[in-house]
């Protein structure tokens, strides 16, 4: 019985942080990055901004790429959304 208890407990912990993964609340947000972008490799592509990933205690940067336009769609850059007291990365998306 202790042991059926013990995964229960271990399975609720785990779907908790996995709940927490994407989105966390901090406190503060992270300075803004500043980078050279480089030369896009042709016509078709649109620049990806950077995008910060939450990574189990803080938020890691990832750096921005060009990409392939695509067709009827546009990127909406991501962005620091104020939340509470605190502050929530809202990733960029494709609509």
């Amino acid at each position: 019985m202790k042991s059926k208890l013990l995964i229960v407990v271990i399975c609720c912990m785990i779907a908790g942080t996995a709940c927490t993964v994407h989105g966390a609340i901090v406190t503060s947000r992270p300075n803004d990055i500043v980078y050279n972008r480089p030369v896009s490799p042709g016509p078709d592509y649109v620049w990806i901004d950077g995008d910060w990933v939450w990574d189990g205690g803080s938020y890691r940067w990832n750096e921005g790429r060009w990409d392939r336009r695509r067709e009827g769609r546009e990127w909406h850059h991501g962005q620091w959304e104020a939340k509470g007291n605190g502050w929530r990365w809202r990733k960029g998306y494709w609509k």
